[in-house]
């Protein structure tokens, strides 16, 4: 319970019908003097880095003072509303503004808006309205008309004598808490004498003693890198529906994920790793942040460089933090990264976007992916991911295991987490190098700004570990199929394959392979009659024309990528393994 006397900004939350999908918003504002006041809605969210225009789902707009005489207003700008406030004498004592509108809530991810007869989820940047010069005041957040049978969940403190009313110490801290509101149920546990909950929404198969007790320990061996955990209190709100996703906050997260893809092994795992991935952003990102989020613009693009590492480092331990909780074993650990490095392996844009790149253009191309996407882009998480992957490696390779990518981590976090300093790019490398005892000028230049292929060997020979590549049993076009209203439509054409000289192009329909009927099920079938360097003709419908056209045949690629160990590893090679993996002897 929170203390607290007075707030300038006074928040009212009702949803009367939650069938329409509209929340009710009201805005009371305290002791204004100013003749305007401008409001204003984010555009994005911090965590997702793209544009959402959270303003267009607003409606019904209206100020008034504090007798109910109405303010005039204008809309300066797509998210910023000018409400006139004359001078006193024309209003009565109580210098009160209130501000209501409605939003309309039916998209359910971890960063929108989501109304419906079961509950409410509010993300803060897509509800709450803020003046810019008054952003470090305090907060209240009062629920108001909500179904008798709908419970509340947040991170927010509750106030003292007063119900269901919360208090947010800044709008940074509002904008990081969202609100579960409905029917959910709430499963308790504590680590490290700290208690935290699983907030679930939805019918799910999860067995959910089982998912609080792994979760229990990744947070404990998580924790165990930093020394402790940097809240009180902590929420995983899980929504069981359709999709996958994750959006981390500082003291609780909400996660997306099929209600039935809970039971088999594998997807359970995958599971885990969001809940890795996601608890691990309470450090890297929520608090050790790069200097460009260090204070938020919720107008504008934040543009940083640096996701790479607070997002694919961040990666790259969601899939190492299961390993050492006991939750799966090297040997699948070992999978994902094969499967990582395939899918980064068959993603052409590596060749033309740099690491560095992919992480301050996510803005305009990562959540915007378009036909050409495959050829000119690669994900800061992935490749991230595995270019932590090797830098993990280098570090334990030059100091005989007695540094890790872990002492980055601890450094990152005395040095900038701990107060919330934003670090630069330079401050981020000089604390890997530094813990490396080496200059990576090349490894950045080469990674980093560069497009050089990674040098997994290299790294991974040291523990006794190679990549070993299969080719496909078919010749090469460059163009993969899906199905489409029972038709065979393009859905990638890789630069400067067989497939794109000969014309072919995203979203064409194939119909027939020398004059025979094609589908997408069968295409790779069809593909194994014939040889690398023949010529096939290929039929199609482009823009509704009827098309056919030749198609010379390449030798087949290496579309998979596989981690194993080298025959006759040395007992130094097996010991750099065991140390990094957490293998038993």
């Amino acid at each position: 319970m929170k203390n607290f006397s007075s707030s300038q900004f006074n928040y009212r939350l009702s949803i009367p019908e939650p069938e329409n999908h509209l929340l009710e918003v009201k805005l009371a504002i305290a002791d204004w003097q100013a003749e305007f006041i401008d409001l204003k809605l984010p555009v994005w969210t911090p965590g997702s880095y793209l544009v959402r225009e959270y303003a267009k789902h607003l409606q019904d707009f209206e100020a008034t003072d504090a007798t109910g005489n109405p303010l005039s207003w204008q809309k300066i700008s797509k998210n910023h509303w000018q409400v006139k406030y004359a001078s006193n004498s024309d209003h009565p004592k109580d210098t009160t503004i209130k501000i209501r509108y409605r939003i309309f809530c039916n998209e359910l991810t971890v960063r929108t808006n989501h109304i419906d007869r079961t509950h409410a989820f509010l993300t803060g940047a897509a509800v709450f309205m803020y003046v810019t010069e008054y952003q470090q005041q305090p907060y209240t957040v009062e629920i108001g008309e909500i179904k008798d049978t709908w419970q509340i969940a947040t991170a927010l403190p509750a106030l003292e004598n007063a119900t269901n009313t919360f208090y947010a110490k800044d709008f940074d801290t509002l904008v990081d808490s969202p609100l579960e509101i409905g029917i959910h149920q709430r499963y308790e546990f504590t680590v490290l004498d700290k208690p935290h909950s699983f907030v679930v929404w939805g019918q799910h198969n999860a067995d959910m003693q089982r998912v609080v007790k792994d979760t229990a320990a990744i947070v404990a061996v998580e924790a165990e890198i930093f020394g402790g955990l940097p809240y009180d209190r902590y929420d995983f709100i899980l929504h069981a529906g359709n999709g996958f996703g994750g959006l981390e906050h500082k003291n609780s997260t909400v996660l997306l994920y099929n209600r039935l893809g809970f039971r088999k092994e594998e997807s359970y795992l995958q599971f885990m790793n969001l809940v890795a991935h996601e608890f691990f952003h309470t450090w890297n990102v929520k608090r050790i942040r790069p200097k460009a989020l260090e204070k938020f613009d919720y107008d504008n693009e934040n543009y940083t460089s640096s996701l790479w590492f607070s997002e694919g480092t961040t990666s790259y331990y969601d899939q190492i933090f299961p390993l050492r909780a006991g939750l799966y074993d090297a040997k699948h650990y070992l999978k994902l990264v094969s499967k990582a490095i395939t899918r980064l392996q068959t993603t052409f844009g590596r060749n033309v976007q740099s690491l560095y790149d992919s992480s301050f253009d996510t803005w305009i191309k990562l959540y915007r992916p378009d036909p050409n996407t495959h050829n000119n882009q690669i994900s800061y998480y992935l490749k991230g991911e595995l270019v932590s992957l090797l830098l993990d490696l280098l570090i334990r390779s030059k100091t005989n295991n007695l540094r890790s990518l872990d002492r980055v981590m601890q450094i990152m976090w005395e040095r900038f987490g701990k107060e919330e300093i934003g670090f630069s790019e330079a401050e981020l490398h000089e604390v890997i190098e530094k813990v490396a005892g080496a200059d990576l000028s090349n490894f950045w230049n080469d990674y980093l700004y560069g497009t050089k292929e990674l040098d997994y060997n290299y790294y991974l020979e040291p523990f006794g570990l190679e990549l070993r590549t299969s080719r496909q049993d078919i010749p090469f076009t460059g163009m993969t199929l899906k199905t489409k209203n029972g038709l065979a439509e393009v859905e990638k054409v890789e630069f400067g394959s067989p497939a794109q000289k000969a014309g072919l192009s995203t979203g064409d329909m194939v119909i027939a392979i020398a004059g025979i009927r094609i589908t997408a099920e069968n295409f790779s079938d069809r593909l194994r009659d014939y040889a690398s360097g023949e010529t096939i003709t290929v039929t199609t419908f482009q823009q509704d024309l009827l098309h056919t056209v030749e198609v010379t045949l390449q030798d087949p690629v290496c579309n998979h990528f596989d981690l194993v160990q080298i025959t006759n590893p040395s007992p130094n090679q097996e010991l750099n393994l065991k140390l990094w993996l957490s293998i038993e002897s």
